[in-house]
């Protein structure tokens, strides 16, 4: 006996558009007098960190873009509607951050052999508003941070770049009072390091949902203790858990119960406890000890 249960949980976000759109104003901003600083004063540190600044404008767009797709309503064509964009955007962004750290590495390490004299006091100035900027654009995100991989990677971003941009700052000042240059573009290697280091965990968790694996705060044997553990389930099996966005998570499982009466009120038990449990959609099937459910259902994609 097959039963369908759908349950809409609200664990999406939906006010961030106001952050969004103050982030990506100051960042694009910062992005063209940093830019313009850079070229000025010939610092491929501030232009570097630029480079950076303008891929997490992009990230921040394409963030935003998918918070406002994921709120679509579902169509016959799409019956999740746009939510995986949300898992996409995350992966996109990832792989923007690290083409762009293989154009740093490159410049930094042809200005290590070649260095240029720089204007440190212009570079650290330039770099003190940096901190300011990433500051205030990481403190937008910091209340969602945990909600979201999308947001949680944004806010990372703007950490990152705010501590990128104390590195600029400490180097244009070493660079005042040494004359040593060569801090220049040890400070875009720098930024390169921790740029990958920041991304490494965005990517990896946009590459598991992305393939459908089971959230990184979700745990498949947690999960299956919730639903075995409830009174009147026998057993589970077929059990697949996977992301349908970001925020959202679902799961299909076989349940086999005792008593095949008890089915409905199993259902509003099991309803509840797995929407304590993050498991926003759920689709259950029901079977009695001793029947055996056809073979090809662990081959079947089955749907919220």
């Amino acid at each position: 006996m097959s039963e369908h249960h759908h349950h809409d949980h609200s664990y999406g976000i939906t006010s961030l558009n106001k952050a969004f759109i103050i982030g990506i104003v100051l960042n694009a901003g910062f992005v063209v007098i940093e830019f313009t600083a850079g070229f000025w004063f010939d610092s491929l540190g501030l232009i570097s960190d630029a480079g950076h600044n303008l891929g997490d404008v992009a990230s921040l767009l394409l963030a935003m873009l998918a918070f406002r797709l994921a709120k679509v309503q579902a169509t016959p064509r799409y019956t999740y509607g746009y939510k995986k964009s949300t898992v996409l955007v995350s992966l996109l962004n990832a792989v923007i951050l690290l083409v762009a750290v293989g154009f740093i590495v490159g410049e930094s390490i042809n200005k290590l052999f070649q260095p240029r004299p720089v204007e440190g006091d212009a570079v650290a100035w330039v770099a003190g508003v940096g901190v300011l900027i990433n500051a205030v654009t990481a403190w937008l995100f910091l209340k969602d941070k945990e909600k979201d991989l999308n947001v949680k990677g944004a806010y990372l971003h703007m950490v990152a770049d705010a501590l990128v941009s104390v590195g600029v700052m400490v180097s244009g000042i070493i660079i005042q009072y040494t004359g040593y240059y060569v801090i220049d573009p040890l400070i875009g290697i720098g930024i390169a390091v921790i740029i990958v280091y920041s991304t490494w965990g965005l990517l990896r968790d946009s590459l598991r949902l992305s393939m459908d694996g089971v959230p990184a705060n979700t745990d498949y044997k947690t999960i299956e203790k919730v639903i075995v553990s409830t009174p009147g389930v026998k057993e589970c099996h077929h059990m697949h858990i996977w992301a349908l966005s970001t925020t959202e998570t679902a799961l299909t499982a076989h349940i086999v119960v005792e008593d095949i009466r008890q089915m409905e009120d199993l259902k509003c038990t099991l309803k509840h406890r797995l929407g304590n449990s993050g498991i926003a959609h759920a689709t259950l099937e029901f079977e009695t000890v001793g029947e055996h459910c056809d073979g090809c259902c662990e081959n079947n994609a089955l749907a919220d």
